[in-house]
């Protein structure tokens, strides 16, 4: 997947915003500021980092090369996945859907109203 396919995907989730906080070559998605999403470059290709549920955070590692604990992260919540085309976009796609609902999950329930309103 290419920067502009994943971030067209990354800003298609209500209420996602792209912000810089660690400097220009790193893209920071967040959801009512709280963040789902960060890619940077490594020699040319994309590092993904999402947040993910513990157990299934093992899973994607047993199963993918490409996916590796967090960089920089709480490598027990967050995974790294290396876009170098070995795993499926729909895979990548459910990884980062669940990224952003595993945010949603614990916004208040006033945030959430907020991101149905703007939904519709």
């Amino acid at each position: 997947m290419n920067q502009k396919n994943l971030e067209k995907i990354l800003l298609s989730k209500s209420c996602s915003v792209k912000e810089f906080p660690f400097g220009d070559d790193v893209a920071v998605f967040k959801v009512k500021n709280k963040m789902f999403a960060l890619y940077g470059f490594e020699k040319e290709v994309i590092r993904l980092n999402l947040k993910c549920d513990p157990n299934d955070a093992i899973a994607y590692r047993e199963i993918y090369k490409c996916v590796i604990p967090g960089y920089h992260m709480n490598k027990k919540h967050w995974n790294t996945i290396v876009l170098d085309g070995s795993m499926e976009e729909d895979v990548l796609k459910e990884m980062i859907d669940k990224s952003y609902n595993l945010v949603v999950s614990k916004l208040t329930k006033r945030e959430k109203e907020e991101l149905k309103l703007n939904k519709d």
